[in-house]
Parts: structure tokens; sequence; C-alpha cells
């Protein structure tokens, strides 16, 4: 999808990246071999989108996806994750509350590992760990995970990012992750009806009561943030990629059910509502 991709470049928004493509130019390199006849731009504007497609072109060589995220809008990002899924890592945190929150416990899943990381144990490998991957996909992680990773670690995630709030709007999904999840048929069973309120009880059960059940809860919550944020990612890509008329696509399977490595204990949710 990248290389079909024009709406990165200066002066190139979605009606004219249509445009183009209505006209049979579908790639960085036909708009290149296209532009010196090309009537639909400025002469002034072509040796800069010139520019920029030869830059384009070189960034995806080199694999680097944060080129294009900073230039993507973001309801757009979501053109990154058929080039990059294999570079991509889903990324969850939980916290003590919005002000001032330290982190409790991060879950990170690359479609095929399931990572946990847990306050006061092995929170500060997240650090280390995420350095692995080139793209984080979160939902809402803009404004609430990542500065709130940053902050905590006193760190910079100089990723590409795709937040799921901003691609999943447009095409309907909206409410929350929770909200969405249900509108695309995602049920978490037993952790149905738990929000984020409620993973800060659980790490108080665990953190000053010693309740290791507690503790399995609030990860196997956090897990099931990111697993579900894999499957959102897909649907939301196939979503896109079955209104691209212009040319042909092939969607994205369908992510296998991942088995959660925690169980939540029913009767500590219940006595904790």
């Amino acid at each position: 999808m990248l290389k079909h991709t024009f709406c990165h470049l200066s002066h190139i928004g979605l009606k004219r990246e249509k445009r183009l493509w209505d006209k049979a130019i579908l790639t960085w390199e036909d708009l290149l071999t296209r532009l010196p006849f090309y009537g639909g731009f400025a002469k002034g504007l072509r040796a800069d989108i010139e520019t920029e497609l030869n830059a384009s072109i070189f960034h995806l060589e080199q694999q680097d996806p944060a080129y294009f995220a900073h230039r993507l809008p973001p309801a757009q990002a979501w053109r990154l994750f058929p080039e990059f899924k294999e570079k991509a890592a889903f990324v969850d945190i939980e916290t003590t509350g919005l002000y001032n929150p330290d982190i409790t416990t991060i879950a990170l899943y690359d479609g095929k590992q399931i990572r946990h990381y847990v306050n006061g144990i092995n929170l500060d490998d997240f650090v280390s760990d995420i350095r692995g991957f080139d793209l984080i996909i979160t939902y809402n992680g803009k404004r609430f995970d990542v500065p709130i990773i940053e902050s905590f670690f006193n760190i910079t995630l100089p990723h590409a990012h795709i937040d799921l709030r901003y691609v999943l709007k447009p095409i309907g999904f909206s409410g929350g992750l929770k909200g969405c999840e249900k509108k695309a048929g995602i049920f978490r069973g037993e952790l149905d009806g738990l929000d984020g309120s409620f993973a800060i009880r659980l790490w108080d059960a665990y953190y000053w009561h010693g309740r290791i059940e507690a503790l399995h809860t609030l990860l196997a919550y956090n897990i099931a943030d990111v697993v579900n944020l894999e499957k959102l990612m897909v649907i939301a890509c196939n979503h896109h990629i079955e209104t691209m008329h212009a040319f042909p696509m092939e969607t994205i399977p369908d992510p296998p059910d991942q088995p959660l490595p925690f169980q939540p204990d029913i009767k500590l949710i219940q006595s904790l509502r």
C-alpha cells in the first residue's frame, strides 16, 4: 500500500491522491515518470514533489516507517501496517491513575510472542525490548500511553506510531477500546466490563494486600488489550483495502486466537465490584 500512497507528500491530500489513481498514476515511479508532463501541479511544486518522491523511495528501501508516520494523516497511518507488520509491537499500559501516574504493568505483543512487565519486578526490561521494534500500535497511545512511558522512563520513543483511535473513527468505531471491540464482535468473556479504573483496584489489591490473583487478573486484562489491538488493526486495514478500487490489494489474514498466559479470578472480580 505504501508505494501507492501520495497523501504523505506536500500539497497532495486524499482528493488529489484519488485523482492521480484515476489517471492510472498508481506508484511513486509512475508519478516520477509523468511528473514533467503532468498538468495537475504548478511548475514550482514539481521539484519539491520529485524530491519527496525520491526520499520516499529511499526511506522505504531503508525500511524506515518513522519517515512516513510523521507525514501521513493520523487516520491514514494504517497504510504502514502491511509493509511493516513484521516490525510492529502492540503496546498497552496500566497505571495508578490519571494524574502523575506510575506505570503498574505493560503488555507488549508482536503477533507471535506476548511479553508482560510488572512494576517492582521487570518493568525496566520494557525499555530494552521496545527498541527491537520500528512501529508501535496503540489505542489512544498518542495522548496517553506514549507520553506516560516517555515521562516515566525518561526516554524518547522514536518509533513510527499507529494510534487506532484515529484509524478506527472514520470507519465508525468509537467509544474507547472496549467499545470498538464490541462493535467488531470481539468479546472478553470473564474480563467483560472491566475498565481502567478497575485495573487500578486490581493493582491496589496486589500491591497493598499481596493478592497474587489480583496481579494475574490485571495481567490478563492488560494482555487482552494488546491481543485485541491486533484484531482491530487487521479489521481496520482490511476495511480500507476493500474500499480501494484503483488497484488490487490482498487483504491481511485474520490473526489466530491467542491464549492468554494468565486467567482472571472471577471471585476476586466479583468481590472488588
